[in-house]
């Protein structure tokens, strides 16, 4: 017979810190998270420093796994402009379902302002990283102006992802034409 191994309070408070700032905001009260963990303030405090520093190793907890439900695989042989296509492919697809509130990365330094913010400065870096897998598409697919480029896939990225997160546009069949033109715009292949 098998026992169930219940999450450490590390664990919990994590996910509990991600959900809950995701759908609710980086305001989220101390008591609520805990609560939603079933820790206490107390068990918190000890695991970490302050509410600021558990919000930021939600983000990077859940990084990698975010970062793969967008990007290409490693091994993808298509072309960067198929490769580039696949990231707005699933942003689109991630955007028609009910929980979503755009880009957890872009919704933190929204809200919290202040770019030494731990949390935010986890943001910062997967966005960055983005930006980067974009002008590393661009410059493989011969885009005109690579840097140019990868700054606008992240603005159409971001305001797609913004604007789709607030209901106030469906990305479903708008965004991957609107990239399309982009691409095509740089000479990208």
């Amino acid at each position: 017979m098998m026992t169930e191994v219940k999450p450490s309070s590390r664990e919990r408070l994590l996910e509990a810190a991600a959900t809950l700032t995701y759908r609710d905001g980086v305001s989220i009260g101390i008591e609520a998270l805990c609560k939603a963990a079933g820790v206490s303030k107390r068990s918190m405090y000890q695991l970490f420093e302050s509410k600021d520093e558990l919000i930021a190793a939600s983000l990077e907890r859940r990084a990698s796994s975010y970062v793969a439900a967008l990007l290409p695989a490693a091994d993808d042989d298509r072309a960067p402009r198929e490769r580039t296509l696949h990231v707005f492919e699933q942003v689109e697809s991630q955007a028609g379902e009910a929980e979503f509130r755009g880009c957890p990365y872009l919704s933190v330094q929204i809200e919290l302002k202040d770019r030494s913010h731990p949390a935010s400065r986890v943001a910062r870096r997967v966005k960055g990283n983005l930006t980067a897998f974009f002008r590393a598409e661009a410059e493989r697919g011969g885009a005109s102006d690579p840097d140019l480029l990868a700054r606008q896939l992240t603005l159409v990225f971001d305001g797609a992802s913004a604007r789709a997160g607030i209901g106030a546009e469906s990305l479903e069949g708008f965004i991957v034409p609107t990239v399309a033109t982009l691409l095509d715009a740089a000479g990208m292949r």
